[in-house]
């Protein structure tokens, strides 16, 4: 096929993904390959791509193309997650527009609605994933509310009832009053906020006393139960057994004393809220307080309140103030800072609340699942998290389940007319179950069960609650597999667990350790054995991306600009292991000129006229680059293992740009109009498809585009760069590379000659070379002279005075510029060149005679040390004899 000037991603991307899918490549079924398995993050069906996903995706989508390469039957699995507070609300506020509101709807109306709004919203970041190239088996795609998938949630919950890991009970929980629903520690977002202090007088009863309490809360005094002090305060002796009265209401409260308080913080005195703080429950439960909630689940103030109902709390807090300081019972405000607890979905600061939820006991679970993590069975990368990992694993919580939403898993608990309930999967079972409460002995007949039942069921209605997004997330790597439904499928005994989870730290817990507790209580093993842990992407400031930031790029935007592979590049190259990364557009386009060079490259040797007749000349070249892309491979893969992207793909730029582009072509390109050798040629292009298959886990449009071309051959319609086969480490030989290394300086120095000389690269130049080492340079004569444009070559024993001289390693070079050279700037500049070389020296000097540098240094650190010093002490020695010279 004929190629154009430029490339043109959207015109490849499209054609190779539509390809790609319509031949199967992505799709994978048991076999007897090894498996490679991946199974997504689940985005949220509210999501849309976002810099984050870009980021984590690419990551999963050069782990999965590259182990494809390798053989391996590569499945990656994706899928969308339900996200109960995130979707509930998009569809309240989607009904709110059409005039409906949720409360008006039973609750089968109102998820008629969400599963509308997720049929026409749930798919769009998975179609973006596509636009990214990411090579998942969509036949595989899960939705965790499907089916199956949902059934699996309610098997586990009824499991581990029975088991005795769930229960039912009151307790503080964090409450959002936006979602109107109780959230798990894990999604409350600590942040620190700027507040004020709020000194409030209370009366004291039968006296003309008052007691002060410094709060940052006024707006919750009408839920007081009492005011507290340390017993050991002298200050507040006289005050025990003591009454006060609650400002504003009038209402009288006892004067409590417990060590829990601190002396020093305030007054020392501490007014206790028992349903609006989690530590104040607890003293109102060993102290036997009353429990007032004055709060609705939307924040605002109950009849409970006394004043201001019906306000919204913050509201509250403004009026209440004013009112108290009218009343004479505000001493003083000072401004605060602290932390507060915000909802992270919704972002509404979060309400302690006592209510009636489910819980899943955490604790035993936690063991295997840290066990897992601490000897090594599931690696953390990088391991800076296994600490924090451990950390919070050997002090779990309990897991609040519960949800007050209707969009989620209904939780399989019913409930007769009396309070009783039990946990069934379906209203019958349950039924049953009520049946088993009444007929403890069993004596019931057949009729009189079923009539029990029958008069029973109008009165038995389901728990409302839903369950938390993550108790249906972290089945995901057995649910995707159908491990639930059929526990010995084919999938499931094949591909689980899987190999790499690659996800953000911020849901390690949320998630992860969730997952791998799951694996052993569901599947007696762990569900993956890597957990690739990426960073957060932030702009070049530092800050975190966002929309409400405005820095934030759209991902689809950045791809139509710079194509799917030039943002793939981008992203990854200023993506270190584990580390945020700061991001900036023009990584994009060096991305896109990547891309283009490689495409120029691909030109250039496809526009070689080939002569059968010439010989080849490029020996030395060809069996350069080939130990060179070996031991570049070589290192690529030791990135890979290390789970090191960003290097690797750094590696294989290098490798590309530099060593391939501008060194090798230029070795061995012909010289303009002349044809090139046909072994020369064919080895070339030999090169050129091993570097494509190298690039194609980072760069799978342009290289399938390249791939095909005529260039390379007639390839059948499944001979394609996605399932090419992965280049395989070789030999290299260091010693001959080192020697490139030289002949390459040797050529840098000549082309700065005649940068700082002035002379045109098209006038030929003679050298002398005087060897000092061990080097053969005959050998790689040819490579100069074409490089270099050198026209003769002389070996000499001594220096050639006037001529320009440098060295390259311990060898000396000689070029003769037919013209008088002048002393004192020739003087100024080995001068200079001394002076560096000095210092160097003098450095590895103070290394080497460190004690403690070379007691703990390993031996071949030690070893280059004293190279360097060596090297410096040959090239300084030989520049003061060119000193002594010139001044002779």
């Amino acid at each position: 096929m004929s190629i154009s000037t430029k490339y043109d991603p959207a015109a490849t991307e499209d054609k190779w993904y539509s390809y790609w899918i319509e031949k199967n490549f992505f799709h994978s079924e048991p076999d007897e390959r090894e498996p490679y398995t991946i199974v997504i993050p689940p985005p949220n069906v509210t999501g849309v791509l976002h810099m984050g996903h870009m980021l984590n995706n690419t990551i999963q989508d050069v782990l999965i193309r590259r182990a494809r390469m390798q053989g391996k039957n590569a499945c990656w699995v994706p899928g969308t997650d339900h996200a109960s507070i995130a979707t509930e609300a998009k569809v309240v506020a989607m009904l709110k527009e059409r005039g409906i509101s949720k409360k008006d709807l039973s609750r089968e109306e109102f998820l008629k609605y969400a599963w509308e709004w997720k049929e026409k919203y749930g798919g769009i970041i998975l179609d973006q994933l596509k636009k990214l190239g990411a090579s998942c088996d969509w036949e595989r795609t899960r939705f965790t509310m499907e089916d199956d998938l949902s059934e699996a949630v309610i098997d586990s919950f009824i499991h581990l009832y029975k088991k005795g890991r769930i229960y039912r009970g009151v307790r503080m929980v964090n409450w959002d009053p936006a979602g109107k629903t109780a959230v798990s520690d894990e999604e409350v977002i600590r942040k620190e906020v700027n507040q004020k202090l709020y000194y409030i007088k209370y009366s004291v009863s039968g006296t003309n006393d008052f007691l002060t309490i410094a709060t940052t809360r006024p707006e919750t005094i009408m839920a007081d139960a009492a005011i507290c002090v340390n017993p050991n305060d002298e200050r507040y002796h006289h005050l025990k057994g003591k009454k006060v009265f609650v400002p504003l209401i009038n209402r009288e409260i006892p004067i409590i004393q417990d060590e829990y308080v601190t002396m020093d913080f305030g007054t020392g005195c501490l007014k206790v809220t028992p349903a609006h703080d989690l530590n104040d429950y607890e003293l109102g439960v060993k102290h036997k307080l009353p429990v007032i909630d004055i709060l609705n689940e939307d924040g605002t103030l109950n009849e409970l309140a006394v004043v201001l109902v019906g306000e919204d709390r913050f509201i509250a807090r403004k009026k209440i103030a004013v009112l108290l300081d009218e009343a004479g019972h505000l001493d003083k405000v000072e401004d605060y800072k602290s932390q507060v607890g915000f909802s992270e979905r919704t972002n509404a600061a979060i309400e302690p609340k006592l209510s009636m939820q489910w819980f899943c006991k955490m604790d035993e679970m936690a063991k295997p699942a840290l066990r897992d993590v601490l000897e090594g069975d599931v690696k953390l990368i990088p391991e800076k998290f296994v600490n924090t990992y451990r950390h919070w694993m050997e002090n779990v919580r309990d897991w609040n389940i519960s949800r007050q939403l209707w969009w989620g898993q209904q939780i399989p608990a019913w409930y007769d007319d009396k309070g009783n309930w039990v946990v069934a999967k379906t209203k019958e079972e349950a039924l049953n179950e009520f049946l088993k409460l009444k007929d403890i002995d069993g004596v019931f007949t057949e009729a009189e069960a079923n009539g029990f039942k029958h008069q029973l069921a109008p009165f038995v209605s389901q728990d409302p609650d839903v369950m938390d997004t993550w108790f249906s997330s972290w089945l995901w790597p057995i649910s995707v597999f159908n491990g639930f439904k059929d526990p010995d499928n084919k999938d499931i005994n094949y591909y689980y667990p899987t190999n790499d989870l690659v996800t953000a730290p911020e849901i390690l817990f949320f998630w992860v350790a969730r997952m791998i507790m799951a694996g052993h209580e569901f599947r007696g093993q762990k569900p993956f054995t890597n957990v690739y842990l990426t960073g957060i992407v932030r702009d070049k400031l530092g800050r975190k991306m966002s929309k409400s930031l405005g820095n934030s790029p759209d991902p689809i935007g950045l791809i139509e600009k710079y194509g799917a592979d030039g943002v793939r590049v981008g992203m990854l190259l200023c993506s270190p292991a584990g580390n945020d990364l700061m991001f900036d557009e023009s990584y994009c386009e060096q991305g896109r000129n990547f891309a283009n060079k490689i495409w120029n490259a691909f030109r250039l040797v496809k526009g070689w006229e080939v002569d059968a007749n010439l010989e080849n000349p490029n020996q030395q070249a060809i069996l350069w680059f080939e130990n060179r892309f070996n031991e570049a491979l070589a290192e690529i893969e030791d990135n890979f293992k290390q789970y090191r992207l960003s290097e690797a793909l750094m590696a294989c730029y290098k490798l590309v740009w530099d060593d391939f582009c501008a060194w090798y072509l230029e070795m061995v390109k012909p010289t303009y109009q002349h044809p090139i050798d046909a072994e020369t040629l064919k080895v070339t292009i030999g090169f050129f498809e091993k570097i494509l298959t190298l690039l194609h886990p980072f760069m799978p449009f342009l290289t399938e585009e390249l791939w095909h071309d005529e260039l390379f051959g007639e390839k059948g319609e499944l001979e394609c760069c996605i399932v090419a086969s992965y280049p395989v480490v070789g030999n290299a030989d260091a010693q001959l590379l080192k020697e490139v290394e030289v002949i390459k300086g040797l050529v840098a120095e000549i082309r700065n000659v005649r940068n700082t000389k002035q002379i045109s690269p098209k006038e030929a130049l003679p050298l002398a070379i005087k060897v000092n080492s061990a080097l053969d340079f005959e050998k790689w004569l040819n490579i100069v002279f074409k490089l270099a444009n050198i026209n003769q070559v002389e070996f000499v024993n001594d220096k050639i005075p006037g001529a320009v001289n440098f060295m390259v390693g311990n060898d000396e070079f000689f070029i003769h510029l037919n013209e008088a050279i002048d002393v004192d700037a020739e003087i100024e500049r080995l001068n200079g060149e001394l002076t560096y070389l000095q210092g160097f020296l003098k450095s590895v000097d103070a290394k080497l005679s460190n004690e403690r540098f070379v007691q703990n240094a390993k031996p071949e650190i030690i070893q280059n040390e004293r190279n360097k010093k060596a090297d410096a002490e040959s090239k300084i020695n030989t520049i003061e004899e060119s000193l002594a010279a010139l001044k002779g």
